[in-house]
């Protein structure tokens, strides 16, 4: 067996406003394995600025993998606890070269185009008329689930937004979900809470920066809005930490990205320990391409969890691959007449 790794960037259609700053273009990385004529892909789905994994020694890591390809998957995986993205990447590159065709990696109804995923519409941090376009969009698209990035812009501002959402559109007609990146302060976060409570929101995300247990705890344990841990769960790595965490701080949900948790067997442990905790759970992309977006959807739909998750993330780049992943109504679906097309990846 050999393996391969090749770097792509790409392109946001419009820059992408988070309460960190905005984004441009996305850094990711294949790893391409062959054996005997047949071929697996695999996306380490790097983010820089916010995975464990963005270390200056990345691309090292990732040739040392493919030179030790040859370990197999399982001691691979141990070895690389500390970089999620490539564990992912490999967990997909190994299923896919393993499957009879390529790009099935988790056969189910969703791969024969007779089951869908609900999704959630995600609005982007920029002025109020381009994030009220945005809303409006979303809602003519068949949107039932729209997630608001928040704490960038003025907060009344955005409270203005989310009160005019909610004149049009009551909490049956549109569930509203709020990511603020962990752009409160400590200080100030209850309160915030209190205010975004009166607009009957399904949840908030990481309100504070994460690493503040204490903090995101007693956050938790008042709250009147269901508080969501995203970035709060990167760089936990051992299942004794994981659950240290989770009993600790006691969310209301979990959010799981693969790419920066530990790929799929990682996103596992997550769902077991949050459920054994009355905890519930989604699953979002982290800007993967649409390979990486193809491997999470297909994991997340034999889930089977009834919550929108954070998949409609395929058509915000110019140089994605055309794939038979496909929005429609609100939904992810697989449209097997679509082929793919990955005549942009040099590897292919």
């Amino acid at each position: 067996m050999t393996a391969t790794y090749h770097k792509y960037i790409l392109n946001f259609k419009h820059p992408s406003g988070t309460s960190r700053g905005v984004l441009k273009t996305k850094e990711t990385w294949f790893i391409v394995l062959q054996n005997h004529g047949k071929k697996g892909l695999g996306e380490c789905g790097v983010f820089r600025g916010l995975s464990i994994d963005d270390l200056p020694e990345y691309e090292e890591k990732l040739k040392w993998t493919c030179k030790n390809i040859h370990l197999g998957l399982v001691d691979l995986l141990n070895e690389l606890v500390q970089f999620p993205s490539i564990q992912t990447g490999l967990e997909m590159a190994f299923k896919s070269l393993e499957s009879e065709n390529m790009f099935e990696l988790f056969p189910s109804e969703f791969t024969k185009s007779k089951g869908s995923i609900p999704i959630n519409g995600l609005i982007w941090m920029g002025s109020e008329a381009f994030m009220k376009q945005q809303i409006k969009d979303k809602i003519s698209e068949g949107f039932h689930c729209i997630k608001m990035k928040i704490g960038a812009i003025d907060f009344q501002t955005e409270i203005n937004l989310i009160k005019s959402i909610r004149k049009e559109f009551s909490s049956q007609d549109i569930e509203l979900r709020v990511d603020a990146n962990g752009a409160f302060s400590k200080e100030e976060a209850l309160e915030k809470l209190k205010i975004l409570s009166d607009f009957d929101l399904h949840s908030i995300e990481q309100p504070i920066k994460q690493g503040q247990i204490e903090a995101m705890s007693r956050l938790c344990e008042v709250t009147p809005l269901p508080i969501a841990l995203d970035e709060e769960l990167i760089g936990v790595f051992s299942k004794t930490q994981k659950q240290e965490l989770l009993q600790t701080i006691k969310p209301q949900y979990i959010i799981l990205k693969p790419s920066l948790v530990g790929g799929f067997k990682g996103s596992d442990a997550w769902i077991t320990l949050a459920e054994n905790n009355t905890i519930g759970w989604w699953i979002t992309s982290a800007l993967e391409s649409n390979v990486g977006l193809n491997a999470l959807a297909q994991y997340t739909y034999t889930k089977q969890s009834k919550l929108p998750q954070g998949l409609g993330t395929g058509g915000l780049f110019t140089n994605n691959f055309e794939s038979p992943l496909q929005v429609k109504n609100g939904t992810l679906e697989y449209n097997i007449s679509i082929p793919w097309n990955l005549k942009n990846l040099k590897a292919f």
